[in-house]
């Protein structure tokens, strides 16, 4: 261990203890123009023999900026410096007064390695350690989500973009190394002649040729770069610096602040970068080793009847999860309109088939790296389960469903009054009768008459010679009214004289329930009128075909006093017929 002090680079940019790093110094309302001969520098040992206490001792009062000498800056009368491996270190004091600055430097030498630098478990993360004479190499993880990213700050720099696997292809970064040697804290960037960089660094003299891809830029950028590395540790926080007399960077230049990472964390396997851009937003990267393989999550689908009709349980099984991962979520899709997630991986779910026919059942299974795995099954289910109605009958046809189908759009009639009508996300997709995953919300306010409508277009009338029933799911309040009318619209202003309408009650709060209106022996008309009317319009040739041309769907209708809603799906109701 010992022969390391000879091999390593003497110097190391380094660790500071009780320092701040100045960006733009304010110029001070104090004192005349200094010196040199003005200033002054003392260093004195420290806590140990790898620390220093640097001090201003200049005749002259300003503001003290300091270059350590070890690739760190700082700024105060008294600093405090680290230096872990001998060399001969050029301290510079720089003295700024309101009428001017002056510069003076002063050497220290030590001979004295600190080991424990050396140990870090970052530095051998990072580097391989001593018996790494060819270093460590890290590419980015194109293959993970968020491997870039932006932010507002360095603990959030994926919060406003996450990059997704492999989005960045074909830009000239996917394929750049980085190397960091523990001899001579040697950094070596090769991208092999071309480089990706943000907007506003296309323009840096190291650079030739840009050419605009996506809202950043592909430069020409002679490899490989080299440089050096240090490991920082400030406020309790871990940073990797690169410098060089040219650009060296993780695979993607955003002019880092300083040549700054925050490591906000690192293992055998992977490292998680954060800096400053030169634009002031948090940049973000994630890197592997070269040559690494991610391992992989494996498993099989697989399922079994219970005791229960149409009742089965799904599960995974041979589950096999490598060392350094772990499941974060599991998403069954039953292909029935039916999905349930889970974060253990070995719950076993139940799912319950109304209809029969054969299912493709999914299960999507995440990572913690992010990626996700997928296996399909199929699933034969032999006959309808004792509960299940079925809800297109004979001679029926769905008018609209708020989703897949729409025979003909439905409509809102305002009624003179204040109502809405929106296509939203089903409220409660999860049990039968209604798994859809789009449904309609209709709401009035103050208004007695408001409707939803489905009007046939032009030529075409309801026959309800062969099926009287019409059909509508409804999700609302329990002891609210549903009104189904039937209307011909041919007579405008006196359609309401052909109405013929029927009322049911929701049973149950918020939940799907199917309302059946059968209108067969439904009256239709008004006697008083002088008009058409008849006792049953399922036998009356004047009505059951080529007559009715909307039906409209009210809630708690002739109640003006409030706001109400209710939604609805699947409208259907008997075969549509042209007039010839």
């Amino acid at each position: 261990m010992k022969n390391l002090k000879y091999i390593l680079f003497l110097a190391v940019s380094a660790l500071i203890l009780g320092s701040c790093e100045p960006t733009v110094l304010p110029t001070p309302d104090i004192g005349a123009a200094p010196t040199a001969a003005d200033l002054q520098i003392t260093i004195t040992p420290g806590a140990d023999a790898f620390h220093f206490v640097i001090e201003n001792k200049s005749t002259i009062t300003g503001i003290a900026a300091w270059d350590l000498g070890n690739g760190n800056t700082a700024s105060g009368e008294k600093v405090v410096a680290y230096y872990p491996v001998p060399d001969t270190y050029t301290v510079k004091l720089s003295l700024y007064t309101k009428g001017g600055n002056a510069s003076i430097t002063k050497s220290i030498t030590t001979n004295e390695t600190d080991w424990a630098y050396f140990s870090d478990p970052v530095i051998t993360l990072l580097s391989g350690g001593i018996d790494a004479v060819n270093g460590r190499s890290w590419v980015m993880d194109s293959l993970a989500q968020g491997h870039m990213g932006v932010g507002p700050d360095l603990a959030n720099s994926t919060t406003w973009w996450s990059a997704g696997p492999l989005v960045k292809s074909n830009k000239g970064l996917y394929d750049d190394v980085l190397n960091f040697k523990l001899t001579g804290f040697a950094a070596t960037y090769d991208n092999k002649g071309v480089s990706y960089v943000k907007d506003f660094r296309r323009n840096d003299a190291a650079y030739s040729n840009p050419r605009m891809n996506d809202t950043d830029y592909m430069v020409d950028y002679p490899g490989p770069i080299s440089g050096t590395w240090s490991f920082l540790v400030r406020d309790g926080k871990k940073y990797l610096k690169l410098s060089g007399p040219k650009p060296i960077f993780p695979c993607f230049d955003t002019g880092a602040k300083d040549g700054e990472y925050q490591i906000l964390n690192i293992s055998e396997n992977g490292l998680e970068l954060a800096c400053i851009g030169g634009d002031g937003n948090a940049w973000h990267y994630l890197l592997i080793p070269q040559g690494y393989v991610l391992p992989t999550i494996s498993f099989d689908a697989v399922f079994a009847p219970t005791a229960n009709p149409n009742e089965y349980e799904f599960s995974l099984a041979n589950l096999k999860i490598p060392a350094g991962l772990s499941v974060t979520n599991v998403l069954w899709t039953f292909g029935d309109g039916n999905t349930v997630e889970t974060t253990n991986p070995n719950q076993s779910q139940v799912n319950t088939f109304m209809r029969k026919g054969t299912y493709v059942v999914s299960v999507e299974v995440t990572s913690s790296e992010g990626k996700t795995y997928t296996k399909d099954l199929s699933v034969v289910v032999v006959a309808n389960h004792p509960d299940y109605v079925e809800y297109l009958l004979n001679a029926m046809v769905m008018y609209n469903d708020f989703g897949e189908t729409i025979l003909t759009p439905a409509g809102l009639d305002l009624s003179g009054g204040t109502a809405t009508l929106a296509v939203v996300s089903n409220p409660d997709p999860s049990t039968y009768p209604n798994r859809s995953k789009n449904v309609a919300l209709f709401t009035k306010t103050n208004n007695d008459w408001a409707n939803v409508y489905i009007l046939l277009p032009e030529g075409y009338r309801f026959d309800i010679t062969k099926q009287t029933k019409f059909k509508v799911l409804v999700y609302g309040t329990a002891g609210q009214e549903v009104l189904m009318k039937l209307e011909n619209t041919d007579r405008a202003g006196n359609a309401w004289q052909t109405g013929c309408e029927l009322k049911q009650k929701i049973t149950a709060t918020n939940k799907w329930e199917i309302m059946e209106f059968d209108y067969a022996g439904a009256p239709a008309g008004f006697d008083w009128t002088g008009d058409i009317f008849t006792t049953n319009i399922a036998t009356d040739d004047r009505f059951n075909h080529g007559f009715y041309n909307v039906v409209r769907i009210m809630y708690q209708p002739g109640n003006h006093d409030a706001t109400f809603s209710v939604y609805l799906d699947d409208i259907a109701g008997p075969h549509v017929a042209g007039l010839k």
